[in-house]
């Protein structure tokens, strides 16, 4: 185990100093530990990453430095900003903090960014609650951030309520709302969970950009290794509320000590590389040819490959058009152009493309949540090309979704059990003790105990809900089953459970998956084909080789060529290639 601290020289004084910190929750009667004599340091202009999966205290010790713990958490240790204690601090004194001093951006931006209020008002109210500045000059400033994180219209953004932005664009505002004050210390709490590629490298650049200029420290809790071996400078790993190990990230990365940090690492999803050490460099400097630094994972496609061919289309879209209607003075906007796309019995479609590119809007469309406004939309045999109840009606037996948080899909108020069967009950398929016993084997086939049945969401961690969901989303036997990012929200070891048993269950029941994602290193593991989707149009598809080892569209090259990969080393050198290009390139 290696658990050296950070040394400073006598003169530095650390943004951030965390010393022996143990926070436990009170729990009928009984205190339990989250974060166990927690040590680590930050200095000016340096990154911090915290890693570990869920449970492992990362997120409870990090929400202790502002004191954001639930009134049933105690904390003891130590915890200093910029040389002054920060435990204990009375509530003006924390207002002062936050904000202005130590700013957080959190992982899940629907629940943190106000519903009722404009993201404009929201960030306006931070600099004003801070500075003395006009609401004009306030506006500006925040119309300044909004253009910094890469909102596409950073106006309408100011002007819109957080529902009305799509999950990237929101965890954008909240980015923005986060650095709108340069704070001496950011806390990153999975900031680019929600991000496509392109976006979260422009965000990593953003981050590095503060902190190198302002000197602002920063805390990263992630689960992405590609962001930690793009951004951090020291990597903290935790297990069980425990410090495991930590050190440099270039010691971490090429010879982790405990057994606990090689299995995460070992868990990382990423395109493979190529054999020559320096290939991924030759392929940023072409672009043209950015997939041969991928090397692709042996499979014995043939027979399944032949199989698909002989499948009718379960899922078929001719020339699809998808409009959100015109309301007052806003036109209507067309989401998805004349989309034409086939997925057949037993293949995995992976549809990838950034925020805003219209690939959730075409997975609503094909389960009959999203009415078309112009083309052909066929599924399993359905045509819903013209929207009613009673066609849809026809489709509940036939599809299945798995929504991207498990958390906000399932009912808070039902046990797990009743949310599985739910879909059985409603479609009169089964009751009383059959029903029992199909929830039973509906867990078996998750890997879940029968005996979860009466737990409630909120006693299951994030990976096991999402297995929960899966299993919910294959109740009926559907022969189409849509998964929209169904493991952004995971860490890499829960991850790589969770897609494995989709995989396996996929092959198994040989249903036809619309497999939605913004991580190509996951589309990898699953797809058989790939269809790239840029602003409602689908730019380029293909095999799953064929898009990721030759993309032929520069739109699919800079996707690839955005992607951090598990190797600081490397990482480097791919963004310093990216610098040097942005001047001649076509970039946003």
């Amino acid at each position: 185990m290696s658990a050296t601290l950070h040394t400073y020289p006598a003169d530095t004084t650390p943004v951030l100093k965390i010393d022996e910190l143990s926070v436990d929750f009170g729990v009928d009667g009984v205190w339990v530990p989250a974060a166990r004599k927690v040590s680590y340091t930050i200095g000016p202009g340096e990154v911090v990453a915290v890693v570990g999966e869920s449970g492992s205290g990362k997120s409870v010790s990090s929400m202790a430095i502002l004191d954001l713990l639930p009134k049933n958490a105690r904390v003891t240790g130590d915890i200093q900003v910029a040389g002054r204690s920060v435990v204990g601090l009375n509530p003006q004194e924390l207002r002062a903090l936050r904000g202005q001093e130590v700013a957080a951006i959190f992982q899940e931006p629907m629940t943190a960014l106000n519903p009722v209020y404009t993201v404009g008002f929201q960030i306006v109210e931070a600099i004003r609650i801070h500075r003395s500045m006009t609401p004009s000059d306030a506006r500006l400033r925040a119309l300044e951030m909004l253009q910094l994180v890469e909102m596409p219209d950073p106006e309408k953004a100011f002007d819109s309520y957080p529902h009305q932005l799509s999950g990237g664009q929101r965890q954008r505002a909240m980015i923005a709302q986060a650095l709108v004050l340069d704070p001496v210390l950011l806390v990153a709490d999975e900031p680019t969970t929600a991000l496509d590629v392109t976006v979260q490298a422009e965000i990593l650049e953003l981050l590095r950009d503060l902190k190198d200029r302002l000197k602002s420290a920063v805390l990263l809790i992630t689960h992405d290794m590609g962001v930690v071996a793009d951004l951090a400078d020291w990597v903290v790993v935790m297990q069980a509320g425990v410090v495991v190990e930590q050190g440099p990230v270039a010691e971490i990365f090429a010879s982790p000590q405990d057994p606990y940090t090689q299995a995460l690492l070992d868990a990382v999803p990423h395109l493979g590389r190529g054999s020559e050490g320096d290939e991924a460099v030759d392929v940023l400097e072409t672009l043209t040819e950015v997939s041969d630094a991928i090397e692709t994972t042996p499979r014995d496609a043939s027979e399944h490959a032949v199989a698909v061919a002989a499948s009718a289309p379960i899922l078929e879209l001719s020339n699809v058009i998808v409009e959100y209607g015109a309301r007052g003075k806003v036109g209507a906007f067309r989401a998805v152009d004349e989309v034409s796309l086939s997925i057949a019995a037993g293949e995995v479609l992976g549809l990838v493309g950034e925020s805003g590119s219209g690939k959730s809007t075409i997975g609503r469309a094909a389960i009959g949540l999203q009415p078309i406004a112009g083309g052909r939309l066929e599924v399993a045999g359905v045509d819903i090309s013209h929207h009613s109840r009673s066609v849809v009606r026809q489709l509940r037996n036939k599809v299945g979704i798995v929504f991207q948080d498990p958390s906000s899909s399932l009912n808070p108020r039902l046990p797990i059990g009743e949310s599985i069967g739910e879909p059985l009950l409603l479609a009169k398929v089964a009751e009383g003790a059959d029903l029992a016993r199909r929830v039973e084997e509906l867990l078996d086939s998750v890997r879940l105990p029968r005996s979860y049945r009466n737990r409630f969401p909120h006693e299951l961690s994030g990976g096991q809900k999402q297995r929960v969901g899966i299993a919910r989303a294959l109740a009926l036997s559907p022969q189409l089953l849509v998964a929209d990012e169904p493991t952004s929200a995971l860490d890499v070891s829960v991850q790589a459970t969770v897609l494995d048993l989709l995989a396996g269950l996929q092959r198994e029941l040989r249903f036809a998956c619309l497999f939605i994602s913004h991580d190509l290193a996951v589309v990898d593991q699953m797809a058989d084909r790939i269809a790239v989707m840029n602003h409602g149009h689908i730019v380029e598809t293909g095999t799953r080789d064929n898009i990721l080892r030759t993309p032929q569209n520069p739109y699919t090259q800079r996707l690839i060529a955005a992607i951090p990969v598990p190797d600081p080393a490397e990482q480097k050198l791919r963004r310093e290639l990216r610098q040097s290009k942005r001047p001649d390139s076509d970039a946003k």
